[in-house]
């Protein structure tokens, strides 16, 4: 039997793949390691479905350690009987919980098998809700900017867990980058924030993420001629 590791995506019930669907249904019983990601699962799965696992809101590493232990201990048994699911927003496999999960049971439970099913990250949703194009051949770097922190040199960059925006935007600002937010991008939790203004967003939400470009950068992909040329392309239209 086994252990699916599910990405639910940025938090829209019907932005879940068909796939992580179809194995929430099929499951016996799904771990959320957090509200959000419950409320997601409910859309696809009844309450009674819902295991109950506790996390601390610590930084302790270990009262982290111990959490993560006891929570491999509860899964594990459900995974060697019958098909257990633990779903995680965005992707299991980029920022995300499930690893501290995957890597306690490699330790202590190492005859658990795991799959993963994975989902539509921030990383690539942001571009949609942002109404940007990332074009073929542009240079694109991930990073964290949990308090504070601004990290540059890419020409562009998403930042993730950006808890302190003012801070943050001052930083990439004097370095030449000009800043669009993010805030709840497709989540049903919250109000949902596009702004190029960090006063907008200075309260801490760890859901924020920011997408930092150079400001003279000049990359323009060979089809933007089109917009220019028009009809004098030469290209004759079809019936």
């Amino acid at each position: 039997m086994t252990l699916y590791g599910i990405g639910l995506g940025p938090g829209e019930g019907d932005l879940v793949t068909v796939r992580g669907k179809e194995v929430l249904e099929s499951v016996d019983v799904v771990y959320s390691p957090g509200r959000l990601s419950r409320t997601v699962a409910l859309n696809h799965v009844d309450e009674a479905k819902i295991g109950d696992l506790d996390f601390p809101m610590t930084r302790d590493e270990e009262k982290l350690r111990a959490a993560w232990k006891e929570a491999a201990a509860e899964i594990a048994p459900q995974a060697r009987d019958g098909d257990a699911a633990f779903v995680t927003l965005g992707d299991p496999n980029v920022y995300s919980t499930f690893g501290h999960l995957r890597r306690t049971l490699d330790a202590f439970h190492p005859d658990v098998d795991v799959e993963i099913v994975p989902g539509i990250s921030a990383m690539t949703a942001f571009a949609t809700a942002f109404d940007v194009e990332i074009e073929a051949g542009a240079g694109l770097a991930l990073r964290e900017a949990a308090n504070g922190h601004a990290p540059t040199g890419p020409d562009r960059m998403i930042l993730f867990k950006v808890t302190d925006a003012p801070a943050t935007h001052e930083k990439l600002v004097a370095a030449g980058y000009d800043v669009t937010y993010g805030r709840r991008l497709y989540m049903e939790q919250g109000e949902t924030v596009i702004t190029d203004d960090p006063a907008e967003i200075d309260e801490r939400d760890y859901y924020t993420l920011a997408y930092a470009v150079k400001r003279d950068l000049d990359i323009e992909p060979a089809t933007a001629r089109f917009e220019e040329l028009g009809d004098a392309t030469g290209v004759e239209e079809r019936a």
